[in-house]
């Protein structure tokens, strides 16, 4: 295990939410539980989310309706980093985002847009907007992805993410998006930062192989993919190195945190 030598003492959790603490309404088996047992141990959590449809408040609301212990200041989500890029870059972003993701932009210009911020937004896909987006990116503007999965797990069954929609654009224009959730090397940093912890002192817990392991892990942390949500038979085959470790699901993830890495 060479690459275990530069490992320091573990400090940080860093937990995805839909997928790994719950599907939609339903909370996975027993995850509350074992949430409560990970806080008694000396880490300090994190909860890091691709989410492009729910503001942090809807977020908070609906892990609090299942009984999950988890403040606001412990969410760090694709939107948040997405309006601290818009903010950076000053920006009028055309808002290519659902609805409900709104709330997370208030206060941010978009008159006279010369930017297209576009996130999972099945209501507003339509070919006259998508039209409209392509004609600012090939006028310069950038088109800023809040993440690019290709695809999600829902109650009744896998739907497309919103990388199918970035990508089309991409190709439209012959362009790149700058993209801004996981796997990015920068969202694990920005979310690692407000608790003072470096990459090496951190693990991540997550049902996306590609995006939430393989992303941590080219970061400098260690990954536990749990094979729940979105996880399919022999995703732990598709990222190079493999996950530190494939369990059923985050109450065994923690159980192994607990025992080993502490």
């Amino acid at each position: 295990m060479n690459g275990m030598a530069a490992r320091r003492a573990l400090k940080a959790v860093l937990v995805d939410l839909s997928g790994t603490l719950h599907v939609e309404d339903t909370a996975i088996p027993g995850a509350q539980e074992a949430l409560k047992r990970l806080r008694a141990a000396p880490v300090t959590i994190r909860f890091v989310t691709n989410t492009t449809k729910e503001c942090k408040r809807t977020l908070l609301e609906r892990l609090r309706r299942l009984q999950f212990d988890i403040s606001e200041d412990e969410i760090f989500t694709s939107l948040t980093a997405a309006r601290n890029l818009l903010e950076q870059k000053d920006v009028r972003p055309m808002l290519l985002v659902d609805d409900s993701a709104l709330p997370d932009f208030e206060g941010i210009a978009t008159d006279g847009p010369n930017a297209v911020l576009i996130g999972l937004a099945p209501e507003h896909f339509s070919y006259q907007r998508m039209n409209l987006a392509f004609r600012l990116v090939l006028d310069g503007a950038p088109i800023i992805a809040i993440h690019k999965a290709r695809y999600y797990k829902k109650k009744d069954g896998l739907s497309l993410g919103p990388g199918p929609f970035v990508t089309a654009l991409e190709y439209a224009t012959d362009t790149k998006a700058i993209v801004v959730g996981k796997p990015e090397k920068t969202f694990f940093l920005e979310a690692l930062r407000s608790t003072g912890c470096c990459p090496e002192e951190a693990v991540m817990i997550g049902d996306d192989c590609r995006d939430d392991i393989g992303g941590a892990q080219d970061t400098g942390m260690l990954g536990i993919l749990v094979k729940t949500g979105k996880y399919r038979p022999g995703d732990e085959a598709r990222i190079s190195p493999a996950p530190h470790l494939t369990c059923d699901s985050f109450p065994q993830a923690v159980d192994h945190i607990l025992k080993n890495l502490l």
